[in-house]
């Protein structure tokens, strides 16, 4: 029996792939030009080429759709507590490793390192954002293994290579390594000082002081890391440790994985919970230190935090303009109808917004001896975690609207959009949630003359916008009159906005930095996207953010 074909199949748009996500995200191309004028981006280009091609898309699909498996025993009943991953997983690690996105900057090597590794970490999270974790934890550890010698001497050229090994083997013995960190409990979370993991002296070698560690951590991420850093209870008093996975001798140290995390989201990505039976552990830095030594690596993890959701938001708004000007409703493209037009416009502001605040937070950690800048790294580290993370979820929201149902399942090149907008919420939650980013703002602008160092920040773009001016004006006396704990979301909404105005003034077309700054500022905005004025270019911005 022949079979019947009811209908032809139209009307549905292209996937967007086989494109460079460099070169087609002029907003990225402009905030690196302006934070970091000689940077070669020649390695970007070619990174972006890569990451837009079918075969990485779909190690990226497959990374998740096949999650990550814990064994803790083999089949004779010994413990290995080893986590296994598809092919792919390893594919993008390795892919990840090899531009460098984890420990080369540390190096010291080439001009403006660390915004090179921020705009290629942005392009990877477009593509996959998951498996990230252990690259940025990587990033993040490498200068606090400074605070031990011996450790850091052996380690140090390994967490900085470009060569990726997965294998659970001692670390001598491998080309490259990863590191992760354990710092939350079940009674504490963002809470460390809780913490009721215990370290006992039990002597010292090459490697320091060596401790022994018993208790629990509540969110390990990345298991599979060939160490750690770890916070437990020393007699001085909460306390920074290295523990290894694989001991010197070759003997597995005793990390118990109780099992996986079963996450809304992040799914290529290994979630865990230990248990430390009598773990061995070294000392990093001094006892009773570990609060200030993991403020410091967080504030690594915060800036790819703000990173990876910027990335992500060029995701969304990226395939919300494939989807839009290839489908058409009411007899013309959904892109060329108006109200469509302004919604696609609003998203693209915003991404571009998140963009530029991104890579100025990492032109900071470029500049650290500069007073300026390290003041600047303090302050937009919380801002810009807590407003781009914010804006993050309400931007993916919106972008899958733009694709209505085909936005809302998991399969094809449009289900891309349904993993953007499940990843979404994490970065807002880890590495400390809202509450935590705004109380770190108010620590912030203790360090130093906060109002003066934002308003030299903001003088390169004052005279060009009304409403940016009178923010700027108005600001120092917010920084003073909003510095409460009750006060301190809406404080650094304002920081926020206003650098966010000053760097798309100075980087971006008039036609972007106007209808941002007369929307976010000027209050000709409805708060919801899609509510610009009609004074807006619309044609103009989206123009601008087109993938092709």
């Amino acid at each position: 029996m022949n079979s019947v074909t009811t209908h032809e199949v139209f009307n549905q748009p292209a996937p967007l792939v086989d494109y460079n996500l460099f070169e087609t995200n002029r907003a990225l191309r402009d905030a690196v030009k302006l934070n970091a004028p000689s940077l070669q981006t020649a390695a970007l280009h070619d990174l972006g080429d890569i990451l837009g091609t079918a075969g990485m898309q779909a190690h990226a699909r497959l990374a998740n759709v096949h999650a990550p498996q814990l064994h803790t025993h083999d089949r004779f009943g010994r413990r290995i507590d080893t986590v296994e991953f598809h092919p792919s997983y390893h594919a993008l690690m390795q892919a990840a490793i090899g531009a460098g996105l984890h420990g080369t900057p540390w190096t010291g090597e080439g001009a403006s390192p660390h915004v090179l590794r921020a705009a290629g970490f942005m392009l990877f999270t477009e593509l996959e954002p998951s498996m990230l974790c252990p690259i940025s934890m990587t990033y993040a550890v490498t200068p606090g293994l400074r605070g031990n010698a011996a450790i850091y001497g052996e380690w140090a050229p390994l967490l900085q290579s470009r060569a990726y090994d997965p294998q659970l083997k001692l670390y001598r013995d491998k080309p490259g390594v990863t590191m992760g960190m354990g710092m939350t409990e079940k009674q504490g979370g963002s809470d460390v000082r809780a913490n009721t993991t215990r370290a006992v002296r039990t002597g010292s070698d090459a490697w320091g002081e060596r401790y022994e560690i018993t208790g629990h951590k509540w969110f390990f991420s990345a298991p599979m890391c060939d160490a750690f850093l770890v916070l437990a209870q020393a007699p001085a008093g909460l306390t920074c440790f290295f523990l290894p996975r694989v001991l010197p001798d070759g003997s597995l140290n005793a990390i118990r994985i109780q099992r996986l995390k079963d996450k809304l989201g992040n799914k290529a990505n290994a979630s865990s919970e230990v248990e430390f039976h009598g773990a061995s552990a070294w000392l990093v830095g001094d006892e009773g230190r570990g609060v200030p030594q993991i403020l410091e690596m967080g504030t690594m993890t915060r800036l790819d935090c703000a990173l990876g959701t910027s990335g992500l938001m060029r995701q969304a708004v990226a395939l919300a303009l494939n989807h839009t000007s290839q489908r058409s409703a009411f007899g013309k493209p959904l892109i060329e109808q108006p109200l469509m037009k302004n919604v696609l416009a609003d998203i693209a502001l915003e991404s571009e917004a998140a963009t530029a605040l991104a890579i100025r937070l990492a032109r900071a950690f470029d500049h650290q001896d500069d007073e300026h800048e390290r003041l600047m790294a303090r302050l937009l580290t919380p801002v810009a975690k807590f407003w781009i993370c914010k804006r993050g979820s309400h931007l993916a929201q919106e972008a899958m609207e733009c694709l209505g149902g085909n936005g809302y399942v998991e399969e094809g090149g449009e289900g891309v959009m349904a993993r953007v907008y499940r990843e979404m919420p994490l970065n807002s939650i880890w590495e400390g949630a809202g509450n935590i980013m705004a109380l770190d703002l108010l620590r912030g602008l203790r360090k130093g003359d906060a109002a003066a160092a934002l308003a030299k920040e903001l003088a390169p773009a004052r005279g060009q916008h009304a409403a940016l001016d009178r923010l700027a004006d108005a600001l120092p006396a917010r920084v003073d009159a909003m510095a409460t704990e009750m006060e301190a979301r809406r404080l650094a909404r304002d920081v926020a906005l206003a650098v966010q105005a000053a760097l798309l003034t100075q980087g971006a077309p008039a036609a972007v930095h106007d209808a941002f700054c007369a929307s976010r500022l000027g209050g000709d905005w409805g708060h919801a996207f899609g509510t610009l004025g009609a004074g807006v270019d619309a044609d103009a911005i989206i123009a601008r953010a087109m993938p092709r």
